[in-house]
């Protein structure tokens, strides 16, 4: 796998390539939602399954989708293609999932990087493409990619993607969380799967910058939790006009019991010596800390449940692990989505597309299989770009009368969702 040198923590501008790391592995986990989907299943074993304005192929499953159903399957055009996972690799989830993270090639892009101060003192990393503050319109749409858990702008995943979306003529920004892509961090505080404080601060500091551009996010994996939880949250005064989260966790609580067992354990490793490396780095602002902190745990932790006790659940107040867990989970959060949104879990309002296989982060399939981008990045840019497409009407933004109207009833929320 590619690599090139990491960005420098604090410089503000900084047009290096950065450090990919395989840091974004969880298993292929089932979730089960409490939700039963109230839609129309489609599916066809015989023939290509047609919908009034266009095509999906049968490799494919879909499920709702609500009256704005045929205008978004008709932009969508690699869901007319099969599903192909790419041979051996492919065929099970958790060979993909580890292929794709060590094997996936990392596109070279030149990143300049903005270290935002949050109010509380601590400090997010943005990474732009550099140059496109010359060659891209103000009112470019943005896309704000948000990676998965200890994850940054070095990741394959989040460059294919921000490749992507690049050529498309979009202007991209990676948000690093503290700590991760090699950010810095100010204060004795990381980041969690129910902070919001960040996200917020962060598109708030787009939009003011940009203000005539449309603004949109795609998180992976913990990335995407915590979108859709401030998606939930935010509601009728969302500023994105629409988002994708794909490998959603989604229930705290079931993924780390599910971390626990069988193969999972390795992905659990490996995510907690992510989380160890970045704490090592900060250790000095947490000596001090009294009360409840258990630092010598998190400094050694062998899972994530174990640096998540040590640390993570005192610093954002919560009375245990568990209790974090459950009021991290982004199922709670969902029904309150106002936005378009593509997701990868149920929905009583979701456009479901399920894939036949595909690892955590992996999709090692289509036309870039096998060391390309996922399968995915294709269906989320046709997605994106529909969405833009109907921006300038009002049909894709919470912040305007003509949202209230579009979105009031439950089935006009436009979800899709690929596992």
């Amino acid at each position: 796998m590619a690599r090139a040198p990491p960005l420098t923590p604090c410089r503000h501008l900084h047009p290096r390539p950065i450090t990919a790391k395989p840091t974004q592995l969880l298993s292929p986990i089932t979730i089960t939602t409490p939700r039963k989907i109230s839609s129309v299943h489609v599916s066809s074993t015989t023939s290509d399954t047609m919908t009034s304005r266009g095509y999906i192929h049968p490799s494919l499953e879909i499920v709702g989708g609500g009256r704005h159903r045929d205008s978004i399957l008709q932009d969508l055009k690699t869901l007319a293609l099969p599903y192909n996972p790419f041979p051996v690799i492919g065929w099970n989830g958790h060979v993909e999932t580890l292929f794709a993270a060590f094997f996936r090639s990392v596109p070279d892009v030149r990143l300049r990087r903005e270290c935002l101060r949050t109010e509380d003192n601590g400090t997010v990393a943005l990474d732009w493409v550099s140059g496109d503050d010359r060659y891209l319109p103000r009112d470019s749409p943005i896309l704000i990619l948000l990676p998965g858990l200890a994850g940054g702008s070095g990741d394959a995943y989040v460059r294919h993607m921000l490749v992507r979306a690049r050529s498309k003529g979009w202007r991209v920004v990676v948000f690093n969380s503290r700590g991760c892509g090699n950010s810095p961090v100010t204060t004795p505080q990381f980041y969690s799967s129910s902070f919001l404080g960040d996200m917020r601060e962060v598109v708030e500091h787009v939009a003011t910058r940009f203000p005539k551009a449309n603004l949109y996010a795609v998180g992976w994996s913990l990335g995407a939790n915590i979108l859709v939880q401030y998606l939930g949250q935010e509601s009728h005064t969302c500023r994105l006009s629409g988002a994708v989260s794909l490998c959603n966790p989604f229930n705290g609580l079931l993924t780390d019991q599910n971390l626990r067992k069988g193969f999972n354990i390795v992905y659990d490793k490996a995510l907690a010596r992510a989380r160890r490396e970045i704490f090592k780095k900060h250790a000095l602002l947490f000596e001090d800390m009294g009360g409840e902190y258990n630092i010598p745990l998190a400094a050694n932790a062998k899972t994530l449940r174990e640096f998540d006790e040590g640390l993570t659940r005192v610093s954002f107040g919560f009375k245990s692990v568990d209790d974090y867990y459950y009021n991290s989970s982004s199922s709670d959060s969902i029904e309150h989505v106002r936005i378009p949104l593509l997701c990868i879990q149920e929905n009583p309002n979701c456009l479901l597309i399920i894939t036949p296989k595909g690892g955590h982060l992996g999709w090692v399939a289509g036309v870039e299989a096998l060391r390309g981008a996922p399968w995915t990045d294709p269906v989320v840019m046709d997605y994106l770009e529909h969405l833009e497409r109907g921006a300038s009407k009002g049909l894709a933004s919470c912040s305007n009368s003509v949202c209230e109207q579009q979105y009031a009833e439950p089935e006009g929320l436009l979800s899709l969702e690929v596992l």
